[in-house]
């Protein structure tokens, strides 16, 4: 759980995953002003303190080398605001379980009706849409929703992916999914609703438009690196060991 100031949503989160499912918890704050810290270590949780605030993609990178250092063989990552139905997780992770996917997106746009019903802003329903067919278009996947804050990772691609190269801010998620495409990982979805409301996280829309354009410069950074005109660090594996 990449967090920061999650105090009003974070135990309803831990309370929807299923227990028989999650073996460890573990709780990355990017330097809270809330509650946060507390509530989690009264949860019973693992947590890891940036002692300043470093940025969504730098939680995630914190988030990523502790699940590893703790042996784990399946990594889920879920934003501890709420927004996602956690019970969801045994089937984003029966998946990669039964070696169907090697990554596993919760999609949040089952349908436009059900996706604006649930609270998403039109505004943010049509920047999705249109990110994301351009994203397939380019990755050459067939994803509902490029975009999510509910994924999951067999060990094996965080092993591959070299993502502290990646950005410290939001387009980090991108990043990381053009690198598993362009390593040929196998990339699936599951329809998970997501419900909008004050304390669920959002990136405002000056912050979304920022995140577009540099998803937009990611997959121009993934067109030259698969055409040999450029060599991105992004797109080069880990070397081994």
């Amino acid at each position: 759980m990449p967090a920061y100031n999650a105090e009003a949503t974070i135990e309803r989160t831990w309370l929807d995953l299923p227990r028989d499912t999650v073996d460890e918890v573990i709780l990355v704050d990017d330097a809270s002003r809330d509650r946060t810290v507390e509530i989690a270590r009264r949860l019973g949780l693992t947590v890891i303190q940036h002692p300043e605030n470093r940025g969504y993609g730098a939680n995630q990178k914190t988030c990523y080398r502790a699940a590893l250092e703790r042996g784990a063989d399946v990594v889920a990552m879920i934003h501890p605001d709420y927004q996602y139905d956690a019970r969801l997780l045994p089937l984003l992770t029966g998946f990669i379980d039964f070696g169907a996917c090697d990554v596993v997106v919760g999609s949040r746009i089952r349908s436009r009706g059900e996706a604006l019903a649930g609270g998403m802003p039109i505004w943010k329903y049509l920047a999705n849409r249109a990110l994301t067919m351009v994203e397939n278009s380019v990755l050459g996947q067939n994803l509902g929703d490029f975009h999510s804050g509910f994924r999951v990772y067999a060990r094996r691609v965080l092993e591959t992916v070299p993502f502290e190269a990646n950005s410290d801010d939001f387009v980090f998620d991108s990043e990381f999914l053009a690198q598993a495409a362009c390593f040929g990982f196998r990339i699936g979805d599951v329809p998970v609703p997501a419900r909008y409301f004050p304390e669920a996280s959002s990136i405002n829309f000056r912050r979304s438009v920022v995140y577009g354009l540099g998803t937009l410069r990611v997959l121009a950074q993934y067109l030259g690196h698969r055409t040999g005109v450029i060599r991105s660090p992004l797109f080069r594996p880990k070397p081994v060991g």
